[in-house]
């Protein structure tokens, strides 16, 4: 018996061991392939950690608040922000968690995020600014202007969530989840698996994308990058996520809030008119937009249409 016991002790060294090692290799490869451009960034030192930012243009200030997910980050921007610059000072931000900003090992809130948004324009703009977020960022943006209204101007999200989901609250069942993916050998793991360059490519395809085709490899390796820096600890983001840490419930704030809503939706989005529709419902003044034979990022497919639209929407 005693025997026995040794030996399954024997092995899980063993197999501890070996995860840990195969998630050293995948940190190394990784930052051998580093594909996040650094053009003309600087970093925000903020309270919770170093905010990687651009800045560029002239004219009023326009931010742009990437998709709330550990493989996105400000290089979803990257084929409107030149385009941008010509009519505004336009700012991008890769958010805590996220891309070349800081991946403290912290539990991450919609109401953390809504301090950044709002020291970030206090900080660095300086004045009332025009603001587009896409997905899951949407929430906190909207969160941030009812805290804050003096920063903003008009709000366009991108692709919201569906605005239910958002009332889902951590439970027993998401906490535990939560607690294997913050360990550091086991969790590390679990989100090297889920955030592997065929997992990316694959959402990227099938969820963001309604042409595929047009995936470029460039964009499927920054968004492997992106969840990678920080020897792959965008893993306390993640866990946050899916374990709803970040959910927060903001029908009461687009029932009352006053300052202008646009929301932009991929025509090819399963869903998204339905989304959208529960918007208007809380709020009879939102706009609505679509960007035809597009999903979830029309920014990066359809590029030319999306600037063209936003500068109409602003």
């Amino acid at each position: 018996m005693k025997k026995h016991i040794q030996n399954i002790i024997s092995s899980g060294i063993v197999l501890a061991a070996g995860i840990a090692g195969a998630n050293k290799i995948i940190d190394i490869l990784a930052e051998k392939e580093d594909h996040l451009p650094m053009k003309k960034g600087r970093y925000f030192s903020w309270k919770y950690g170093n905010i990687y930012y651009t800045k560029n243009g002239k004219g009023k200030p326009l931010l742009l608040i990437h998709d709330l997910n550990t493989c996105s980050s400000s290089y979803e921007w990257s084929k409107v922000n030149k385009k941008l610059s010509k009519n505004y000072t336009v700012y991008t931000m890769d958010l805590l968690g996220c891309g070349r900003s800081d991946k403290p090992n912290l539990t991450y809130t919609s109401f953390l995020y809504v301090q950044l948004v709002n020291d970030f324009i206090r900080k660095i703009i300086g004045s009332r600014t025009n603001i587009v977020a896409t997905g899951y960022s949407l929430p906190f943006v909207i969160m941030s202007c009812q805290m804050e209204t003096k920063n903003f101007n008009k709000i366009i999200g991108v692709s919201p969530c569906d605005i239910y989901n958002l009332t889902k609250t951590p439970d027993k069942k998401r906490n535990i989840l939560k607690y294997l993916l913050d360990t550091p050998v086991l969790g590390t793991f679990l989100y090297n698996i889920k955030t592997s360059k065929n997992r990316i490519t694959e959402q990227i395809s099938r969820d963001y994308f309604y042409k595929s085709h047009l995936v470029s490899e460039k964009q499927v390796n920054a968004y492997y990058t992106g969840s990678k820096t920080s020897h792959s600890h965008g893993k306390y983001l993640y866990a946050s996520i899916k374990s709803c840490y970040t959910n927060i419930n903001i029908i009461p704030a687009i029932e009352k809030i006053n300052n202008s809503i646009c929301l932009i939706g991929g025509r090819e989005q399963p869903f998204i008119h339905d989304i959208i529709d529960e918007y208007c419902a809380h709020n009879s003044s939102i706009e609505e937009a679509y960007i035809s034979n597009t999903s979830y990022l029309p920014q990066m497919e359809s590029p030319e249409k999306f600037v063209e639209l936003l500068q109409i929407l602003l």
